[in-house]
Formats: C-alpha cells, sequence, structure tokens
C-alpha cells in the first residue's frame, strides 16, 4: 500500500506560504513584513470598528426612535444586521484566499463599506427619506413605521456598509498576522503579540465609537455621527494604502474549496480500500520534510511544514492511498491527495464543535448591544444637571477598562505563563477560550439581578436607578472578551495552512453572526412560548417595565454554563488522538517519493522500502 507524501505542485498552497511585495517580487526580510508593517493594518482596524461600532451600537436608537419600528423589531434588525456583517466575512475570506488576496480584498470592500456611511448619513439628514417624527414611548401617539422606499433606502446603506465590513474583518486579522513568519519560534511570539495588539486597537476604536461618536449622535443628530463614521473609515483606507510598500503579500492560491473537495472526492471513490492498520506509517509520510525550494524565486516566508496526523476521520486517509489495482498508472488529483490536504480537511471539521460552543457567546454579546442599551435608556443617565450620560456609551465601559488590563496580560501574565508552560502564548488558545466561556455567564447573572432591582424600584416607588448600575454586566463580559474573542481567533489562524488563512479567521466571525442570528431567534421563541391569552410574553411590550427581561437574561446565563461544560468535552475531544511525534523517523523514500508498504491489511515498519 502506498501512501501519498510527495508535494508537488499542485499541493503548494497546502505546504508552503510564499510572500511577494506589492509589484509580486520576491519580499524583503528587513524591508518587508513586521510589526512596522502591521501598524498600518492595526491603524485600519482601529478606524474601520470606530465607524461601524458607532453605527452597530446605537442603531437601535435610531431604528426605534427615527424609523419607528417596535422595540422587538428593532432589536431584531440590529442583531440581523451584525449576524449579516459577520457571516459575509466568509466570502471576504474566501474572495482572499482564492482569488484577489488581503490587500485587494481590504481595498475594494473598505469603498463599498464608505459608500454605505455615505449613504445612511444623506438617508438620516434628509426628511423624505424617514417618517414624520414621532415619540414611539407616548402610548397618545400612533407613529408610522417606515416603508416603501423609505425602507429600502435604509436597508440598502445599512447592508452596504454590512457587506463592506463582512469582507474586511478577516483580511484584516490574517493581512496583519501574515507579515509575522510562524516557523520561526521569535515570529511565532510576535504573532501571540500582534493578536493582543489587534485586540487593543479593537478596544481602542470601540472606546472612541461608544464616548466620542455617540455622544456626536445624541447631541448633533444620526446624520451627523453616521457622516463621522464615514470621515472614519476614509482616513483609515487612507492610512491602509499608506502601507502597501512594506507589506508581505500572500498570492490567491485559486479556490480554496477545490483541495477540500477532491479529499472527500477521493475518500469516497476509495471507500473500499483498506487503511493501513498502523496508523504510525501514514504519521511517517506526514512527518518526512518535502523537498520545498522557493516557488518560482519567491520567498517561502512561512513554512510551517504538514499538519500533525490526527487518528480522527480515519476514513478520509484512503484518498492518500494508492490503488491496489495492479496497474501502477498515476492517479489524477481528484483520486490521489497528499497527506497534508487530507489533514487539513481533518482540521477544518475538527473544529467545528470548538467553534460552536463560542455561539452563546456572542448570543450574549448581542444582549448587551440591544436590550443592555434600552435598559440604561430607562435609567438615571443624568452625570450633573447639564450632562446625560447616553446609554449606548455604557458599552465603553469594558473598554476602557481593557485598555490598561490588555497590556498588562501582555507584559506581565504572558511571560510569567510562558515560564510555566513552555507555550509561545502563555496559555494555549483553547485555555483561553475556556476561560472566556465560563466568565460571561456571570455577566448575564449581574444583569439579570440589576434588572430586576431596577424594574421593582421604578413599579414599586415610581424611582430610577442610576445607569451606573449596569456597568458590571459590560465589564465581565469585556474581560471574558479578551480571552475568548482573541483566543478563537489565534486558534483558527494557528489551525490553517497556506492559502486559508483569512478563511478560518473569517470562521471565527461565523460565531458572531450566528450568535446574533440566535439571538433573534430566542427572542421570538421566548416571546411565543412565555405568551398566552391572559398575559403578554416576556419580551413582547415597548416598555422594559411591563417586560421581564431579568427572566430572559437568567436563562441566557443557564445556557451560558450549560455550553462551558460542553465546551470541555468538545475541546478535550479536539486533542484526543493528535499526533504529538515531531520529530521525523529516519526512512528511504522510493521512486516518486512514495511510502510504500508491503501490505494492504497489516502494515509493519519493515516495510517501508
Amino acid at each position: 500500500m502506498d501512501i501519498e507524501s510527495r508535494q508537488g505542485s499542485r499541493t503548494t498552497s497546502v505546504a508552503a506560504e510564499v510572500s511577494v511585495d506589492w509589484r509580486g517580487k520576491p519580499c524583503r526580510p528587513n524591508k518587508h513584513g513586521g510589526m512596522k508593517a502591521a501598524v498600518f493594518v492595526l491603524a485600519i482596524q482601529a478606524f474601520e470598528i470606530t465607524a461601524i461600532a458607532a453605527v452597530g451600537n446605537n442603531l437601535i436608537t435610531y431604528v426605534f426612535n427615527e424609523m419607528h419600528f417596535s422595540l422587538s423589531k428593532s432589536a431584531n434588525v440590529v442583531t440581523n444586521f451584525v449576524g449579516t456583517v459577520f457571516l459575509l466575512s466568509l466570502l471576504g475570506g474566501f474572495l482572499s484566499d482564492s482569488y484577489l488576496g488581503s490587500f485587494w480584498t481590504m481595498l475594494i470592500f473598505g469603498f463599498v463599506e464608505l459608500s454605505g456611511f455615505i449613504l445612511l448619513s444623506v438617508q438620516a439628514h434628509l426628511p423624505q427619506l424617514k417618517p414624520p417624527p414621532c415619540n414611539m414611548t407616548s402610548g397618545d401617539q400612533y407613529c408610522t413605521e417606515a416603508t416603501g422606499f423609505k425602507a429600502t433606502i435604509f436597508f440598502l446603506a445599512l447592508y452596504l456598509v454590512a457587506l463592506g465590513s463582512g469582507c474586511l474583518k478577516p483580511n484584516m486579522i490574517s493581512h496583519g498576522a501574515d507579515q509575522f513568519g510562524r516557523d520561526d519560534p521569535n515570529q511565532s511570539k510576535k504573532l501571540s503579540t500582534y493578536f493582543n495588539t489587534a485586540y487593543f486597537s479593537f478596544c481602542v476604536g470601540e472606546l472612541i465609537a461608544l464616548t466620542v461618536l455617540v455622544w456626536v449622535q445624541t447631541r448633533s443628530g444620526m446624520d451627523v455621527g453616521f457622516g463621522v463614521s464615514a470621515g472614519a473609515m476614509a482616513i483609515g483606507l487612507l492610512i491602509m494604502i499608506s502601507g502597501a510598500f512594506f507589506y508581505r503579500n500572500k498570492p490567491p492560491q485559486g479556490s480554496i474549496f477545490t483541495p477540500i473537495a477532491r479529499v472527500f472526492v477521493a475518500a469516497f471513490t476509495k471507500r473500499k480500500q483498506v487503511c493501513p492498520s498502523n496508523s504510525e506509517m501514514i504519521h511517517r509520510s506526514n512527518t518526512v520534510a518535502p523537498d520545498h525550494p522557493a516557488m518560482g524565486g519567491l520567498e517561502a516566508s512561512s513554512y510551517v511544514g504538514n499538519p500533525a496526523y490526527t487518528n480522527k476521520f480515519r476514513f478520509l486517509d484512503k484518498a492518500c492511498i494508492k490503488a491496489q489495482d495492479g496497474s501502477n498508472m498515476k492517479e489524477s488529483a481528484w483520486r490521489l491527495c497528499t497527506v497534508a490536504e487530507v489533514e487539513q480537511v481533518k482540521i477544518l471539521i475538527s473544529v467545528i464543535p470548538v467553534f460552536a460552543c463560542t455561539i452563546i457567546f456572542n448570543t450574549i454579546l448581542a444582549q448587551l448591544q440591544t436590550f443592555s442599551v434600552q435598559q440604561g435608556s430607562t435609567m438615571n443617565t443624568s452625570l450633573t444637571d447639564s450632562f446625560k450620560i447616553p446609554p449606548a456609551s455604557l458599552q465603553a465601559t469594558p473598554y476602557l477598562v481593557l485598555i490598561l488590563l490588555v497590556p498588562i496580560y501582555e507584559t506581565c501574565f504572558v511571560p510569567f505563563a510562558r515560564k510555566l508552560t513552555g507555550n509561545s502564548s502563555g496559555i494555549t488558545p483553547l485555555q483561553r477560550i475556556g476561560i472566556g466561556l465560563f466568565t460571561v455567564t456571570f455577566s448575564m447573572v449581574a444583569a439579570a439581578v440589576i434588572e430586576k432591582r431596577r424594574r421593582e424600584m421604578y413599579v414599586e416607588s415610581n424611582k430610577l436607578l442610576s445607569i451606573f448600575w449596569i456597568a458590571p454586566q459590560f465589564l465581565i463580559f469585556g474581560l471574558s472578551e479578551m480571552f475568548t474573542a482573541v483566543g478563537l481567533i489565534e486558534f483558527f489562524y494557528k489551525q490553517s495552512l497556506a492559502g486559508m488563512q483569512a478563511f478560518l479567521t473569517a470562521m471565527t466571525y461565523c460565531s458572531y453572526s450566528f450568535g446574533f442570528y440566535l439571538s433573534s431567534l430566542l427572542v421570538s421563541l421566548v416571546n411565543n412560548i412565555t405568551s398566552s391569552s391572559t398575559r403578554d410574553g416576556w419580551l413582547s411590550d415597548n416598555d422594559l417595565n411591563k417586560d421581564r427581561l431579568d427572566l430572559f437574561y437568567w436563562l441566557l446565563a443557564a445556557l451560558s454554563l450549560v455550553n462551558f461544560f460542553i465546551y470541555l468535552v468538545c475541546s478535550k475531544w479536539y486533542c484526543s488522538g493528535r499526533s504529538l511525534s515531531t520529530s521525523p523517523p529516519t526512512v528511504s523514500l522510493g521512486e516518486g517519493n512514495y511510502l510504500n508498504f508491503s501490505s494492504s491489511k497489516h502494515v509493519q515498519s519493515e516495510g517501508v522500502l
């Protein structure tokens, strides 16, 4: 039995990473890449998140007060918008890895997002594109909901922003990470530092959006606020373009789905083929480093070799076993795949449970951007006699703290943990995700306790609880996000081989998407289940003083805790069955770099020719 181990031209995208400059010429280590290039990407990330966070985090106020959608419908408009942003990240990752490259994908869709911000500003400014002014909280007025042409313009602008931002997000992360080689241990440490710095950049953008821009929206109107978002996006694009001469660019590799499809087709075609009983033989063929010079004179910038052999989904191993029909004819790429291709598909399947366990986490994020903002609007927002805190600005609380906490984590905790664990990141990405998933439960516990107290005070004595009481739920979530969000991005990026970094990074954003869609589904389900002929559902009224938002928060806390225990099982399953051997055995390669086995049913190490 022969297992394909040769990395020919058709598998270059799986085994080696190649970097070029803006002219398509080989990169030079002293000129291209590194933190000096990543700084430009960090800048576009900060300005882009500033622009879209100012829209998304205060969008429910605009939809409810000026477009006159009901409270539950407004919440669903926001969650569907944010969910679409993150779902479209898959499109951005696919286009980048397959056809455009990260830089051109960022440039094209950056301008698409900018056009959406401009159209939103125009729509919010012109009275003829909005329904007549009306107080939605007054029971004496009937407010006309935006429909027809007015709604069309609004949703067109909104989803231009979603398309641009969705395709931009995974490429900002992956393009910045591409500036560091993963084969060098020193570069690996810098890569971990980059992910923490990227989160710090994200926090700065969020903080500015939730303080300065939300204050502008509240004081000067949403049209001015949307205009400022457009300006921030334009500045970010100019900075990104300025760094073009310093970037290390990964050329697109063609459709990233083709190698995946080949593995499934080859495995199905050879479904009756017998796999070697000793899986170590496949592992050995995988650890033999192929002869991989730089392709076409390009710098092999981040050769990371083949992925370690996993003892899961062994039916896929048949895709890399030569047909035992005695013909000895060369098989096509759709019948014979390399071990690296098979292992990459196994990785894609294996990470799905880990990915799924972060969906509930992002469902909680959806509540903080919707119901918690409305919760704050029913509280005492006065800081002084003349200044009131915009409810959406409470979401800045965790980012204000994290701007101080993230550098401490990077400079103090990571070096200390690195000495204890020997891991370049201090703790593994899976451990980091687990800490975040456990911590986020307490965010909803705090939210439920405070909401119950707020509602009782208003109903019993008509008093307003201070808005600062909802700060803990935002603070706890921010702390958990520092672990979960950064850990998930680092985990997915490090699982990818050359040519799939942007797409796998995009999968992390799909967790946000599914979380926000699940939020919309939960709101509808909870309303339907808790409604009866004698009472309304928990979230069926436009008045939180009549709703039972606290019970909804308790439900999410329970789901989050159950989800954490499921994650422990999934992460343990992911780590099990993965080969830890890294030293390649001494073997002789036969003609064509195949490993030959003496029998298809019983494999011994002596059978290697």
